[in-house]
């Protein structure tokens, strides 16, 4: 039966659910605590259940008869491979509870193995977005900016960045369109993303944002759609991120504060605690400031 589910901030409704393959990707977002506390859940879980299973058929030698305990540590001995000695089956019942409770554990090692090896496999890369994306003039033309970094010490080699100006439109026909213009940059491309690197649109005759004011972009309900991919130096595998920027994230008449300068040894240092930082700006003659 098709359920709702909430993507970002839009509601897809009709959509099937997969809960094995759903559950899965779940678990590759999850923490690493919970990961943890996910398997061990669900292997005390099965330990129950075949502890139940041993009180009800019995023929197990140093298991008490009724007492949930005594059970439920020679499941986990059997599924663990323990094996002191002290507790093993005798009657054919308890013989087959252990032959299906080895290959459950079987399948649980392999599921849990498979699952801790794709976390660690995965890419170490954590982009960063700035809070704000900033127009202002850069040699006197209007320029939209804002900042990506990689949170990580590693480096993201030969990274790439799109970005797309969605705009809400009625077509000639009395439709709501939302209709999505890529937005040019000025490099989309760098070679090494490390920890900073300020993204710019010139903001020109083929620019989506050309002749726009703060009152147009909340009434065209404009957002600036963000995509980054690279390769991460360290494990070699690709490295996908994206951010989404509504008319609340977009300054008009600010920039990105500086986060690079050179310190009197001569050497340059790069401080990340401005990484969100932004600066007023000046108007100028070719882009004077709408009014908010």
């Amino acid at each position: 039966m098709a359920k709702d589910r909430q993507e970002d901030d839009v509601v897809v409704v009709g959509a099937r659910p997969h809960p094995l393959r759903d559950a899965y990707h779940s678990v590759l977002k999850m923490r690493w605590a919970g990961v943890i506390g996910a398997i061990a859940l669900v292997f005390l879980g099965i330990n129950a259940v075949f502890a139940l299973g041993y009180m009800a058929t019995g023929g197990v030698t140093g298991v008490r008869p009724g007492v949930f305990r005594d059970a439920f540590f020679f499941s986990v001995q059997t599924m663990g491979t323990i094996g002191y000695g002290a507790m093993y089956p005798q009657s054919t019942a308890a013989h087959l509870m252990v032959v299906a409770e080895s290959v459950v554990g079987l399948v649980l090692t392999a599921l849990s193995t498979g699952i801790v090896f794709a976390r660690f496999s995965q890419t170490s890369g954590q982009l960063l977005f700035s809070d704000k994306v900033t127009i202002s003039p850069m040699d006197g033309v209007p320029t939209l900016a804002f900042r990506i970094g990689n949170d990580r010490a590693s480096t993201i080699f030969e990274a790439t960045v799109r970005v797309a100006v969605i705009k809400t439109e009625v077509t000639k026909e009395g439709v709501t369109f939302y209709r999505l213009y890529e937005a040019r940059l000025t490099r989309d491309r760098t070679m090494a993303l490390a920890r900073s690197w300020t993204v710019m649109h010139v903001i020109d005759e083929a620019s989506p944002f050309f002749g726009l004011t703060p009152q147009l972009c909340v009434k065209d309900e404009i957002e600036v759609a963000v995509s980054v991919t690279g390769t991460d130096d360290t494990s070699l595998q690709p490295v996908h991120a994206r951010r989404r920027y509504t008319m609340k994230d977009i300054l008009w008449g600010s920039r990105l504060a500086d986060v690079l300068r050179e310190r009197p040894d001569g050497r340059l240092e790069l401080d990340v605690r401005k990484f969100n930082d932004v600066v007023p700006t000046k108007p100028t003659e070719t882009f004077p400031y709408p009014k908010a």
